[in-house]
């Protein structure tokens, strides 16, 4: 399994990190790509990286950098200058995450929502200048993220992460060459419109992903978590972690009443696609698939 999206690099997992990499990679987790979000954290998204693909029993880790939306007060444009240097350094998979956000109110104001436009904007060139796939966050924001993509005619492709929108807007995205990532919300039964989406784009259009640490499936949340006893005092997040991406490959399967291995294995191939990766930038220490 690829776990195309997780934040493994966080504090969350300062702790025990190598101990969650050898338990995902016995699992079956053979890859898993490291997200950037803010520039501050660049060094340590490095390092970690670097200290998964010396670990033994782990996952193969790859190299996504990019500005977060969501953190656009924080940005400033020599952010772009440290991520134009760390795509022209390091061997980065793809460019992300990036995209638009609108959840928060702050963010629908026209000035944050223009200065979110800008750096998505920029962050596309950056892409296109590297070759690179883009790793899309969109969070009610789907027809512009879409417009953008088609007024700078990016053609890179890449995975629209931990996606929320209709089937419509997937079906674009999908003609415009990207997967659809697919979190632990497809454990939950009530998330009619996820599962309308896979349903309607088929397992040829998907990749999994865990989000981690955020995301996790509702198979692998605390019972008190579940039960939302008192809505007053919700109960602390179950931490989600890439051993957990089996429940996700189960959720899916279930959903689409697709055999697990056959699933499995299309999945895979389908990771590869949109990160322009084959057998080749696996090393024989860290792949132990046939």
């Amino acid at each position: 399994m690829f776990d195309t999206h997780t934040h493994f690099d966080v504090v969350d997992f300062d702790l025990d990190r190598q101990h969650l990499a050898t338990q995902a990679k016995a699992s079956g987790v053979e890859a898993l790509v490291l997200i950037g979000f803010l520039a501050e954290r660049f060094d340590c998204l490095l390092d970690i990286h670097q200290q998964i693909n010396g670990w033994k029993d782990a996952p193969q880790s790859f190299l996504a950098p990019g500005l977060h939306p969501f953190y656009i007060e924080q940005h400033q444009t020599s952010h772009l200058l440290q991520l134009e240097q760390m795509l022209r350094l390091q061997d980065c998979v793809a460019v992300g995450e990036i995209g638009l956000d609108t959840f928060l109110k702050q963010h629908k104001q026209p000035e944050q929502f223009q200065r979110q436009q800008q750096f998505f904007a920029e962050q596309i060139e950056l892409a296109q200048q590297f070759d690179k796939p883009i790793l899309l966050h969109i969070r009610k924001a789907h027809a512009e993220v879409l417009a953008q993509l088609k007024r700078q005619r990016f053609h890179l492709g890449g995975i629209a992460h931990a996606f929320s929108g209709g089937v419509e807007e997937a079906k674009a995205l999908v003609k415009l060459g990207f997967k659809v990532g697919v979190t632990g919300q497809i454990t939950n039964p009530n998330a009619k419109k996820l599962h309308q989406v896979v349903q309607a784009l088929g397992a040829e259009h998907l990749v999994i992903e865990t989000d981690c640490p955020d995301m996790t499936p509702l198979c692998c949340q605390s019972l008190d978590q579940q039960r939302h006893q008192d809505p007053q005092h919700p109960q602390q997040r179950t931490r989600n972690t890439p051993v957990n991406l089996g429940c996700v490959l189960a959720g899916l399967a279930q959903s689409l009443a697709l055999n697990r291995e056959t699933l499995e294995a299309m999945l895979w191939q389908n990771s590869l696609q949109a990160l322009g990766l084959d057998d080749r930038h696996f090393t024989a220490n860290n792949l132990t698939i046939q």
